[in-house]
């Protein structure tokens, strides 16, 4: 429901939205333009001096009005023609035109209302509206995608559209709600429907046949500022009863010209200030650095636009093709996704024809929609759920687990969960476990034991289909054919060989990069961007099943770079270290934010053995700024594998390495990078007590091994590996 409510207003509306923030957006320029253009009042000048000065210069003076960028302009009748100008305070002299700067008023009657008066207004109103439903709405799904209002301030992770979304959001919700709340506040002030009738004194006249006082020798005129002064309207020469009417943001008062005495006064009541506060907020008149910084969040309404309708389109990819898919409120079966790469999409869309096909009536859809109260008819739920990077969800399911638990009672419909891992990680469907566990504490009843998904097998979803077919009792024997993803082609373009001496052969490659289109660079498809530590996806000859390699480069560098070592029997290790200059693949970047190190100048710790060196490499490559790292580089012996042994010695002399230590496992004394970090325990801790990050990239038994000699290094500050990654600074990337 929430996620419709952001959605179709900011699809419906999109043109007036867009109008209402480029203008809203020029307009914020014009009070500090104003406030720039002209000179501003002293601070010790009065009321009485200000109108002194201009009297002398405009004998026949009748008003004086100051705006809240200190722009003075001065009305005066002389010699039978009436005359303005914006006045110098500081002489009295004109300066200039009182009229509105150049697109003012253009961009005034759009923004305010359309070029068409009251049903203008109504328009512009409606639109203030859609903004504020879409911008309170953002706020909510935003704390559901970090995984709760703690995590608000959270790294984002996911693709770039929508991870430029969220950053965008956070910057400029806060901003959009103000802008909202005060134009619909203006609005209703505009149609009377806010009592802010400014307060009038009473009427009041002046003693007559008194000569007039001088300016400085009434005290309301000499006692006020300049700077508070709103408006000063002079007596008519014509008539001896008429007062001075002074306007400060204090209120209004009717001034004695003879006696110079206070005749009678009002104060602005509560609406009265609250309206005019409303306008200082939504136009940054008197405020023009919160008018820039608000003109600046309307500007990422654009940005906003075309990353969430990017999306938006990205999640009907997902499930665009899924045929003959059952309302919500009329299936009874529902198939829930959660899916970080997209590959768990394609299961569920052969289980949803499956079960089609099978007389079954199937709502398919996102994990991150569920709300049990929109499947009025289901009989039961089906989880196909991935796990992101160390256990974690899938970006858009986050939140869902705490959903979950927050409910007051089970759905009745039993669910069964599936899950999509890699069984060499650590953390093989962690996440559909937490699901499982969480169904289990809230009494949510098994249709049939979790099971797994392992490198996407057909052979284990097939299995499970069968098992969910005899509890169903239908026949259920599902063949998955792996969707191809869509690829770019890579042409190699230079090779270096190592370990053959050690009998563990490795190349590192070296990719050119394909010209992204426009449309790629603006939405960052293809390999438009990429950054070390990210993946690329190679799909080997004869297979549709894609391996992952870290990247060892970013698009800046203007190349694809990977390190591979040759495994025996391995279909695209093989097919990678045979390949020859000039000779192609085909790749497609996932991309991996949990593994990159994070903005500033804290140190960062790099651990890494064999291949794992990779993306420790990109990282070291893009050090331009010469942050502090510190590489731990595991081999078998340096003549042999030491990768990239000549950039190393050039990023330590050119200070993008702060320091290596190596470890030989088949040179020398026999030691291992778990070795050289119980040896530098001291200096290590003291990196990691200055809040250095630390990264680890190799094989499974490495990282235990790695995470093992930190936990007693961090034991004597009295941190843990736990603790770290708790706070974002320990990141793993294992194989």
């Amino acid at each position: 429901m929430l996620r419709h409510l952001h959605r179709w207003p900011g699809l419906l509306a999109a043109l007036l939205v867009l109008v209402l923030a480029f203008t809203g957006a020029a307009l914020s320029l014009y009070p500090a333009l104003e406030r720039l253009a002209v000179p501003q009042a002293e601070s010790t000048l009065t009321v009485a001096d200000l109108a002194a000065r201009v009297a002398s210069a405009h004998p026949g003076l009748e008003q004086i009005r100051r705006a809240p960028s200190g722009r003075v302009v001065a009305w005066w009748f002389e010699g039978g023609r009436p005359g303005a100008a914006v006045i110098d305070p500081a002489t009295g002299a004109d300066i200039g035109s009182p009229d509105p700067l150049p697109g003012s008023r253009f961009l005034t009657d759009l923004h305010r209302e359309l070029f068409a008066d009251d049903t203008g207004r109504l328009v512009a109103a409606a639109g203030a509206a859609l903004m504020l439903a879409l911008s309170i709405s953002g706020v909510w799904l935003v704390a559901r995608r970090m995984g709760g209002w703690n995590r608000w301030f959270a790294r984002t992770r996911g693709p770039f559209a929508g991870r430029l979304h969220v950053e965008l959001s956070r910057f400029a919700v806060g901003g959009l709600i103000l802008s909202s709340v005060t134009a619909l506040w203006m609005t209703a002030s505009m149609f009377s429907l806010v009592p802010d009738v400014a307060a009038e004194p009473a009427p009041a006249l002046a003693t007559a046949n008194l000569p007039r006082l001088a300016y400085d020798q009434i005290p309301a005129l000499a006692n006020t500022p300049a700077d508070a002064l709103k408006e000063l309207s002079l007596p008519s020469s014509g008539d001896p009863t008429d007062t001075f009417k002074l306007t400060t943001a204090g209120g209004v008062a009717l001034i004695d010209p003879g006696t110079g005495g206070m005749l009678s006064s009002a104060t602005p009541g509560f609406f009265e200030k609250a309206t005019e506060i409303m306008i200082m907020l939504h136009t940054g008149q008197g405020a023009p650095v919160l008018g820039l910084l608000l003109g600046l969040m309307a500007l990422s309404v654009p940005a906003l636009a075309l990353t969430g309708a990017q999306q938006w389109l990205a999640g009907l990819r997902s499930t665009r093709r899924i045929r003959r898919n059952a309302r919500a409120d009329a299936a009874e079966t529902v198939v829930l996704v959660a899916s970080e790469g997209g590959t768990t999409w394609g299961f569920a869309r052969t289980l949803h024809d499956g079960l089609t096909a099978a007389g079954q009536k199937v709502h398919t859809g996102p994990l991150a929609t569920f709300d049990p109260a929109r499947y009025a008819h289901a009989r039961r739920f089906l989880i196909l759920a991935a796990t992101y990077g160390e256990g974690e969800a899938p970006t858009a399911a986050k939140g869902v687990l705490e959903r979950i638990a927050a409910l007051k009672s089970a759905p009745t419909a039993p669910v069964a969960v599936l899950g999509f891992g890699d069984r060499s990680f650590p953390h093989f469907c962690a996440f559909a476990e937490s699901l499982r566990s969480a169904a289990a504490q809230i009494g949510w009843a098994e249709l049939l034991p979790m099971a797994t998904v392992d490198r996407q097998s057909p052979q284990d979803f097939a299995r499970w289909s069968r098992d969910l077919g005899a509890v169903l009792t239908l026949p259920l024997d599902l063949t998955h054919l792996p969707e191809r993803p869509k690829t770019s082609t890579l042409t190699l373009i230079s090779r270096r060989d190592y370990g053959a001496e050690v009998q563990a052969p490795t190349s590192i490659l070296r990719f050119a990069v394909p010209q992204p289109t426009l449309w790629q660079r603006l939405t960052g498809q293809g390999l438009a961007r990429f950054e070390a530590g990210d993946l690329i996806g190679v799909l080997p000859k004869g297979s549709d099943l894609p391996r992952f390699y870290s990247l060892a480069s970013s698009a800046q560098d203007g190349f694809l770079e990977i390190c591979v070592r040759r495994h025996p029997g391995g279909l695209c290790s093989g097919q990678l270290t045979d390949l020859r200059p000039g000779e192609t693949i085909e790749g497609f970047v996932r991309l991996n934010p949990a593994f990159r190190p994070h903005k500033g100048r804290k140190p960062v710790i790099l651990i890494g053995a064999g291949t794992g060196v990779g993306p420790l490499a990109g990282f070291l490559r893009a050090n331009r700024r010469h942050r502090p790292m510190h590489l731990y580089f595991g081999a078998r012996a340096p003549q042999s594998d030491l990768l990239y042994d000549a950039e190393l010695r050039d990023w330590q002399a050119e200070g993008q390495l702060a320091k290596l230590t190596t470890a030989y496992s088949r040179h020398g004394q026999k030691t291992y990078v778990q070795d050289a970090l119980r040896a530098d325990a001291a200096e290590l801790a003291r990196l990691i007590g200055s809040g250095a990050q630390i990264m680890v990239c190799g094989g499974r038994e490495m990282a235990a091994s790695v995470r093992d000699a930190l936990a007693e290094i961090l034991a004597t500050i009295g941190q843990t590996p736990a603790t770290l990654k708790a706070e974002g600074r320990y990141a793993e990337d294992v194989y």
